[in-house]
Formats: C-alpha cells, structure tokens, sequence
C-alpha cells in the first residue's frame, strides 16, 4: 500500500499542498515548528479520523479559516481509492471515497492503514490508561474498520448511561417518590444492555488483538534490547474477577462464543457495581475502565522501566502493530515523525532495518544527517514564511533544499 498523490488546503500552518509521491523512502527536512510534522498528521488523519498530537479537531484547522481538507489517492495491490476528509469548525465533518460524499466519516476506515511512531509514543509507556486503550482502539479499527462504528455506539451509550446514573443518584438522594426512582431504574437496565452489548464486542475486539500482538511485541522487543528483560502484555479488564482468567491471558484462542460470554459477564458486574455507580455518577464497568499491562519480565513498565526501556518498548509496540498488519494484508505506510535523532544507534538500525522493507516510509526529520544511510529517500524541505495571513509553511526547491538542510544543522550545533 502507498499513497500515491496528498493534499491538503488550510491545515494547521499549510495553506494549500499537494504532494505527488511513490513508493519507497520519503523524507521531510526542516526546522522545529515549520510545518512538517503537519504532513504526517494530516495523512494520519485519513487513516484514523484521529490526530496523534491533540484529541480535538478544531487546532487543525489553520488559523482564520472555516474548513481544512486533506485528500489522497491510496494505491493498494494496483487498485487506487481517492479518499478525503474536510473538517469544519463548529460542524460535523465531512468525507468522500472517489469523489462521493459518504455517510459518515467512518466509512473511509481501512482505505489507508499507516502506522506512525512519534515522539509522543512515550506516553505508551508512560502515560494514563486511555493512552494505551487508545493505541489498542487505533490498531483494532486499522485491523478490521467496522469496530469504528461498534467504538462509536459504546461511546454513545456510555455518556447516556452517564448522565442517567447522575439523575438517579441526584433523584435517590432526594428522596424522591418510589414510583419515580423505580423509573429511573428500569431505565437504566435498558441501558445496561445496550452497554454490555456494544462493551462486549468492544471488549473481545481488544482481547483477541492483544493475543495476536503479544508475540510480534516480544520480538521486536527482544531485537531492540536483547540484554534487557523479555517485554509481554496482558489486558486487564473492569471486568474484574468475574472475568475467567484465561480471558486475559494473551496465550489463549478467541472463538466466537466469546461476545456472549463476555455480554453475560458484563450484565453481572453492573448489577454488583449498581450502588457504587449511582452513588458515584460515574460508569465503573466496561472498556472505558481497562487497561493495557506492560511489563518488563514480572515488573510493569510504568513506573520501573528505564528512559531507554521505555523508548525500547514505545518502538516495539509501534513495530508489533507493523508487523501485525502487513501478516495480515498489504504494507501499512509507515510514518516516523522526528524519531530518529530522539534513539541511539542501535534502536535507529532496528527501525532502519525495518523502514527499508516496508512498500512506503513517510519521515520527518531537523537534518537530513538524522536520517540513517541504508534509507536512499527522496527528501523535500520545508520552512515557514510570515505572511500577512500568519505564518505559512511550504515545500522548497531542491536548490534551498540545500541551503535550508545548512541553516538547520548549523542552529543544531
């Protein structure tokens, strides 16, 4: 898979860009804050309808514009889909496949899978809980498109339950008549099916991924950091102990009996969380609530793992979900934004090594010298100019591409 043409129009501090690329290595040279990583979430839009920086859409938008666009042509075993997404301020945002608009964004999922590693991927490691449920949530969607709309209806539901349980909690606490706070209850229990209905898929969803990424994680750790500690995950569920352990334990086989199981294990949980969830307001049960285990031999990662342990597993986890998608079908384009200067020399060629197999590489970089040897790529500059409309980025000629390559690695001395 690689993108053959990309484009782009008010996004973030590009005015109007349009790209023709091939397969192979590309890269991206400029200085810090002149547009480049731009690209690659722009492009990483259209794979996810997510951003890898922010979790809003409106600072994508370039300042002073109503819309921003991004568009490309995704050539996949010689069969191309022109893809588009135009966001709007204020609006539902809008999306097209060759042209025809569609129902809802969603339905472009799975056109274009990419797999990006940024510096920000050490919050994998590092961060809270919705940090890692959201990387699992991006491969799962990027592996099969329609758990797009099965997250989207657990998202729903989820807030409805939310605000529901704050009225039954608030309508309890004051002592309403039986008659109303029965309602409220029997109403809840409509919702607690629709939760353990689309939690379940959810959940199985996530548990069946974890098993399938588990042994690709462990080598691509083991050839990172072969002296340090064997690297494993294992997804912990809210489900609690109600869950059979082996649901958890990435070693075993998903069937497709696991949705029931897992629906029936949901609905008896929220009936022994009920009083703590009404008390609380809050939703105690379901996906939301999970989390993904990393551990270093019997230690968790977090918390006890090393700087260079934790860029070693953030790498891994990126590389796994690589590896997990090109077993399964073609290439993802793989996009590494500003990454190599941030690793040593050995993460550097086990990521070089990797990149150079992969149909397409997408890469950004202050200095081309960043860049390692084995990738012969096609590089671009980039540099912002100030405008009367603000600052604006723009690609460079192969002439100040040169001299813009100079500025920067003078500044970086």
């Amino acid at each position: 898979m690689f993108v053959r043409r990309f484009s782009m129009r008010d996004f973030r501090s590009w005015d109007s860009l349009t790209l023709d690329l091939k397969p192979g290595t590309t890269v991206f040279v400029g200085s810090n804050g002149h547009g480049k990583t731009n690209i690659l979430e722009s492009l990483g839009y259209l794979s996810t309808l997510s951003s890898h920086r922010v979790s809003a859409d409106a600072p994508m938008i370039r300042s002073g514009a109503a819309t921003a666009f991004s568009g490309a042509t995704v050539v996949n075993d010689g069969r191309e889909l022109t893809i588009d997404v135009e966001l709007i301020e204020g609006k539902s945002n809008r999306a097209r496949i060759n042209q025809s608009p569609t129902r809802r964004p969603r339905e472009i999922l799975g056109v274009l899978r990419s797999v990006m590693f940024a510096p920000e991927d050490l919050s994998l490691v590092r961060g809270d809980p919705g940090d890692r449920r959201r990387y699992l949530d991006e491969l799962l969607t990027s592996r099969i498109p329609r758990m797009a709309a099965v997250r989207a209806d657990y998202d729903k539901v989820l807030r409805q339950r939310s605000a529901l349980l704050k009225t039954a909690g608030a309508a309890l606490r004051r002592g309403a008549r039986s008659a109303d706070a029965e309602n409220v209850l029997s109403t809840l229990e409509v919702w607690d099916g629709h939760l353990a209905a689309h939690g379940a898929q959810l959940l199985a969803g996530r548990l069946e991924l974890v098993h399938d990424l588990a042994p690709y994680l462990a080598q691509a750790y083991n050839s990172i950091a072969p002296e340090s500690r064997p690297a494993s995950i294992r997804y912990r569920s809210s489900l609690g102990t109600s869950l059979d352990p082996e649901f958890t334990d990435p070693a075993r086989i998903s069937g497709i009996d696991d949705v029931a199981y897992l629906e029936e294990r949901f609905h008896h949980e929220l009936s022994v969380m009920r009083s703590k969830e009404i008390d609380r307001g809050v939703c105690l049960v379901g996906p939301h609530r999970d989390d993904l285990e990393l551990s270093l031999g019997d230690t968790p990662a977090k918390g006890f793992a090393s700087h260079g342990e934790s860029w070693s597993y953030a790498l891994s986890l990126r590389l796994a979900s690589f590896t997990l998608l090109r077993s399964e079908g073609s290439d993802p384009v793989l996009m590494l934004d500003d990454v190599f200067a941030e690793l040593d020399r050995r993460r550097r060629r086990a990521l070089a090594e990797v990149a150079a197999t992969a149909e397409q590489v997408l890469i950004t970089a202050a200095v081309s010298e960043d860049i390692p040897g084995e990738l012969e790529a096609v590089r671009f500059g980039v540099e912002a100019v100030d405008t009367d409309d603000g600052r604006i980025s723009r690609i460079v000629s192969s002439e100040r591409l040169r001299e813009v390559g100079s500025d920067v690695g003078q500044q970086g001395q």
